[in-house]
């Protein structure tokens, strides 16, 4: 009876000496005083700032974890935790939400591009292939060729090994790096022709060039350029058809759309197959590990749609 006694005493004592040691969340202060109970647990009221808050502590990494991979919203959290939506805002802001910059210790295969978020402003992106994480994440107004340079030298200059680029062939791009081999994204040279010659195209020349395009990632250089150059033989006299402008008595070219994706292919092909001369490097010949990512981040951005901008980025 003795020892029960003592270890109810002892237990009171440990209990007070902790309630002493409370600090209240908002403002630090040690005067607070218990305030009744909420879901089985203990609630305090601060004697300074006169705010309520429970005992159990909210960890913000944690929640931060719940809302944005787990796809809580921040009323549910509240809900969840028993406290005010204010308090897990506030929690959310303090969380850590950018992983430290690692230097890889191998050489990488850099992917990079920009995804948008409205027309205002979007994230800029240099992601490694072979490690499958982010080596430099920038939000931007729009891309640019002395922004992609820019990111690039800023990881050499961290001493990050570069050992191939892969892009969407975007203007000045694929030559902005020399020394490094660059690999167009051939799914996007797949997109810039149906784009010019759209999904039905009319005329015999087009249906073939688009049906030769939509081979382009099970084929190799030797097979596709010699298929493109098959293609340009039989259609040539069609492709290099010029009509008269009646008004200025000018001649154009007819079919402008159809001469835009030859050219196209014709000038990245010396970067839609670099996978092929590298071999060992391990190349991807696509952008999609990355342009899934993006994908994957606004499916659960969707989740909040009233978020910050900055909680956004």
């Amino acid at each position: 009876m003795l020892k029960s006694a003592a270890a109810l005493t002892l237990q009171g004592f440990q209990e007070l000496k902790a309630f002493e040691h409370k600090k209240c969340l908002f403002c630090g202060s040690k005067q607070v005083e218990k305030n009744g109970t909420r879901d089985g647990k203990q609630r305090y009221k601060c004697t300074v700032c006169n705010k309520r808050f429970s005992s159990s502590k909210l960890d913000p990494n944690t929640l931060w974890q719940l809302y944005s991979d787990g796809k809580q919203t921040a009323a549910q959290l509240a809900q969840q935790h028993g406290c005010s939506l204010k308090t897990i805002r506030r929690h959310l802001a303090k969380a850590v939400t950018k992983a430290p910059c690692l230097t890889p210790q191998a050489a990488v295969n850099l992917i990079v591009d920009t995804t948008y978020f409205g027309r205002k402003w979007g994230i800029m992106v240099l992601y490694d292939a072979i490690s499958k994480r982010a080596l430099s994440v920038l939000e931007v107004k729009n891309e640019t060729v002395a922004l992609y340079r820019q990111e690039v030298v800023m990881l050499q200059e961290k001493g990050v090994v570069i050992q191939s680029i892969i892009c969407d062939g975007r203007s000045g791009l694929l030559q902005a790096f020399p020394g490094i081999p660059a690999q167009m994204c051939q799914f996007h040279q797949i997109k810039i022709i149906v784009r010019y010659l759209s999904k039905k195209p009319k005329s015999e020349a087009a249906r073939e060039l688009r049906a030769l395009a939509l081979t382009l990632t099970d084929n190799t250089k030797a097979g596709f350029t010699a298929a493109l150059q098959g293609w340009l033989a039989r259609h040539e006299a069609f492709l290099n058809e010029r009509s008269v402008n009646a008004e200025t008595g000018r001649t154009h070219y007819t079919h402008k759309k159809l001469r835009s994706a030859y050219h196209s292919l014709k000038r990245h092909l010396p970067w839609l197959f670099t996978f092929e001369d590298f071999p060992a490097l391990g190349i991807p010949n696509t952008t999609n590990l990355l342009e899934g990512k993006f994908g994957d981040m606004k499916r659960l951005l969707k989740c909040h749609h009233g978020l910050k901008k900055e909680n956004k980025v």
